[in-house]
């Protein structure tokens, strides 16, 4: 996908109703500051369309992101930050079963984990409760310039052991700082929804 414009067309709370968008959509999962508005921002060729924030935890919407008019990039609630209460939590839970349950038009989901760290149990969980609702997730390894490049491969074979990946599970390292990782995805993207670079052209 070669980008054109992109802009955030809607955003879905807890008791806002999810839109039938009727365009492929590819979402985002991943815990609280593992970097995923970041990931957004580079995927889109934009630095802050997709709001970091100093705040773990802030992302309480579902962000649907509108690339050239033909998918939307989807940028589901962080998860697991212990600062927020129960309540939240499970709140935050339900919005992200609702629309994994209730979206016609998922192609994929991405989950990030930082590639610092084994695994969290949080990370965990989401691995197998996207499995549960019948989706192979696509594993995100954030953070990559964090770590020596000696260490990637080791730190790759600590999160397919960490999360007990199923075999033929792709993991992407991916750096926010240097875009590396960043064509991988968006090929994956493309396979999966059908477009393609030459569909559009680079304004």
């Amino acid at each position: 996908m070669i980008i054109k414009e992109v802009s955030l067309d809607i955003v879905c709370g807890i008791t806002s109703k999810l839109p039938d968008t009727g365009r492929p959509e590819v979402a985002f999962a991943g815990k609280s500051n593992v970097g995923k508005s970041s990931l957004i921002n580079g995927l889109m060729n934009r630095k802050s369309l997709a709001r970091t924030s100093a705040q773990p935890g802030k992302t309480q919407t579902i962000n649907f992101y509108n690339v050239n008019g033909c998918i939307y990039l989807v940028d589901l609630p962080g998860y697991g930050y212990a600062k927020v209460s129960q309540e939240e939590k499970q709140k935050w839970g339900k919005m992200i079963e609702r629309y994994l349950h209730t979206s016609k038009n998922i192609k994929a989901v991405f989950l990030l984990v930082d590639i610092r760290h084994d695994p969290s149990e949080n990370d965990k969980m989401m691995y197998d409760w996207i499995l549960h609702n019948g989706y192979e997730p696509i594993i995100i390894a954030t953070k990559l310039d964090k770590i020596k490049r000696s260490q990637w491969q080791k730190h790759v074979k600590m999160i397919k052991e960490g999360l007990k990946l199923r075999p033929g599970t792709k993991v992407i390292p991916f750096s926010a700082q240097t875009k590396q990782g960043r064509e991988e995805i968006w090929e994956l993207i493309d396979e999966l929804t059908g477009f393609g670079p030459a569909d559009t052209e680079e304004a």
